[in-house]
């Protein structure tokens, strides 16, 4: 039996501090292997993953990186380094507003020791963090099923809602009200209405008017997981055609679901794809448009 997802508050009190450590001990072995005496970390996925979901510096939605940096140093020692108008739970390394020179920073956390950085800093080598983000915990599994429980709520409340007349972008604003009601970002927006359904597999809103046929096909995002999700709505009879191609994308979804094992590789899956397709009468369907993928502390890992 699946396990309830629980409740916003319970999963806000959460405790944290098996997950937090775990991801000290990966960074630590990290620095052991490449033989560093620090790593800053400063991309919005990198620190959401570090603090387990508990630090959020993204203010601008379009940037990488946010108004604080995380410094981690091989003995131990944690620090937030920003700006005196901000501040995090870690030991400040502070510096005026107009200043923010990270580099002296590290410099006084760190003196001459080898730094590296998740994101391009000064001459500092850049270091990819992505593969200590993979495997996810307990803690981190439970706070995405309840992300995408309350995903899936959200939008089932707009499809519920709409009504023919309704253009894509009030489609897309009234989604985004919900996620945020739920205290969730919307992050990708997809949304098309009727002939730009089938025609376009990755629609962004336009001036499409709804008539018969909706797609919400949209990325949410809290405590830095991001969920992907795509759901439809047809208002009269469905057409035959629809029912079969439905039917038959759910088919090589359920197929590729069921290959997906520690150990496969993408070019295996990929052949998973491309044999299914084939077998619903769609062969080359696989060449269209990307089959998902892993999702994480990004829509796509």
């Amino acid at each position: 039996m699946a396990k309830a997802v629980a409740a916003d508050n319970d999963i806000e009190a959460q405790d944290r501090t098996a997950e937090l450590a775990e991801k000290q001990n990966r960074l630590h072995q990290l620095m052991d292997e490449q033989g560093l005496d620090a790593i800053i970390i400063s991309r919005h996925e990198n620190i959401a993953w570090a603090t387990a979901g508990l630090v959020d510096i993204r203010v601008g939605i379009l940037r990488e990186t946010g108004i604080a940096s995380l410094l981690f140093t091989r003995d131990g020692k944690s620090f937030y380094l920003s700006t005196n108008n901000e501040a995090l739970d870690y030991e400040p390394l502070i510096q005026p507003w107009y200043a923010n020179d990270v580099m002296a920073s590290i410099a006084k956390a760190v003196g001459s020791g080898k730094v590296a950085a998740d994101a391009p800093l000064g001459a500092l080598p850049v270091i990819a963090l992505q593969p200590l983000r993979f495997e996810l915990m307990p803690t981190e599994i439970e706070r995405y099923r309840w992300l995408g429980e309350h995903t899936a709520g959200a939008v089932t409340q707009v499809l519920l809602g709409l009504r023919p007349g309704m253009s894509e972008t009030m489609m897309q604003a009234q989604l985004a009200e919900q996620l945020i009601l739920r205290h969730i970002m919307p992050s990708v927006y997809l949304t098309a209405v009727d002939e730009r359904v089938r025609k376009y597999r990755h629609a962004v809103p336009r001036s499409g008017v709804l008539e018969r046929y909706g797609m919400v096909n949209f990325c949410s995002r809290r405590w830095g997981l991001a969920i992907s999700m795509t759901r439809f709505v047809y208002f009269g009879p469905i057409p035959d055609e629809l029912t079969e191609k439905f039917s038959a994308v759910a088919v090589v979804n359920a197929k590729i679901l069921h290959a997906t094992r520690k150990g496969k590789s993408a070019d295996e899956l990929f052949a998973v794809a491309r044999e299914a397709y084939t077998a619903a009468r769609y062969a080359g369907e696989e060449r269209m448009h990307h089959q998902g993928g892993a999702t994480g502390y990004a829509e796509r890992e």
